[in-house]
């Protein structure tokens, strides 16, 4: 098959951790033919989608993860599989990449399918399972903030577009930071913010969980830094081993059917103690350090998916 990775630069990835170097590696080795291109180089010319990228083939070498081609531009249409993986922030530039890709449909198989990443941000699909979150609330208005940190005392704020832990905050009992806070982040942002209920199991770890077409294969826990609150390896988390839970499988078969029916194949979940948090839909990472601790093909299960959907 033709493969094509919309993603942030290839020449930068750790080949050790990596979800989309992992996924492309072994796409490699079933014999696909491989297209990379940023979402910069996405583009609508005249009725085609097109990119400008390079074909490619990766390799375990650090420093030099893919050894690509010059560049062209290829019509996009004339893939079977493209995978939506470059980073959030969840911004128009990338809302606007799921609305071309959204154009291919019925041509090929973009990957998570871009009419629902673009439907499903991470921190607001779990609203529709307020049973198997902690207490939440979205708003701008400080007021409203102000009432849940009173109601709940020891909270959880941050941006709700962001990603990789950056801008996650902790207010304890008694902090009096929210109101600058909030100035620091209305005056660069127009977004609303995102307040949960402090979780004290996250001291034990933020497990994620890694669903294929919505059945959960396997987890891992990360533990976060000594002082830190933020559990993300984009900040200093440590990856553990970890089984699934009774909760954990609870929570995977609930949200289960409508990942795989709106063909999110590739999920990462949040979940701290026995609460779900985030349902990453964007760009999921962690199944190298699964692979790792599991001894499961992970990227095999993808492409297994993959190649039944596509008959």
């Amino acid at each position: 098959m033709k493969v094509a990775f919309q993603m942030d630069p290839i020449t930068a990835v750790n080949i050790d951790a990596d979800t989309t170097f992992r996924i492309a590696e072994e796409a490699q080795a079933r014999g696909h033919e491989l297209f990379y291109y940023s979402p910069d180089a996405l583009a609508y010319e005249e009725g085609r989608i097109t990119a400008r990228g390079h074909w490619m083939k990766v390799q375990r070498v650090a420093g030099q993860p893919a050894v690509l081609e010059p560049v062209s531009v290829v019509d996009l249409s004339e893939f079977h599989v493209i995978w939506l993986r470059q980073d959030p922030p969840f911004d128009m530039h990338y809302i606007t990449t799921t609305h071309l890709l959204d154009r291919l449909k019925g041509k090929v198989l973009v990957v998570n399918d871009p009419f629902w990443v673009r439907n499903f941000p991470e921190k607001l699909l779990v609203l529709d399972f307020p049973e198997l979150t902690p207490p939440t609330t979205i708003a701008r208005d400080l007021a409203t903030l102000k009432a849940f940190r009173d109601r709940h005392g020891d909270i959880i704020l941050k941006p709700l577009y962001g990603n990789g832990g950056a801008g996650v905050f902790r207010l304890e009992t008694g902090d009096r930071n929210l109101s600058s806070l909030h100035e620091l982040f209305t005056g660069f942002s127009r977004e609303p913010l995102i307040v949960q209920k402090y979780l004290p199991a996250v001291s034990k770890g933020d497990k994620r969980v890694i669903l294929v077409d919505g059945e959960a294969v396997g987890a891992i826990n990360r533990v976060p830094a000594l002082g830190e609150v933020r559990s993300n390896m984009h900040v200093g988390g440590r990856p553990e081993k970890v089984a699934l839970t009774d909760r954990d499988r609870e929570i995977c078969a609930t949200i289960g059917p409508r990942l795989r029916d709106h063909g999110q194949i590739l999920v990462g979940i949040d979940v701290i103690g026995d609460w779900l948090t985030e349902i990453n839909v964007t760009s999921p990472t962690g199944i190298q350090e699964l692979e790792r601790f599991d001894g499961i093909n992970v990227a095999g299960r993808l492409w297994e998916a993959i190649e039944a959907k596509l008959g």
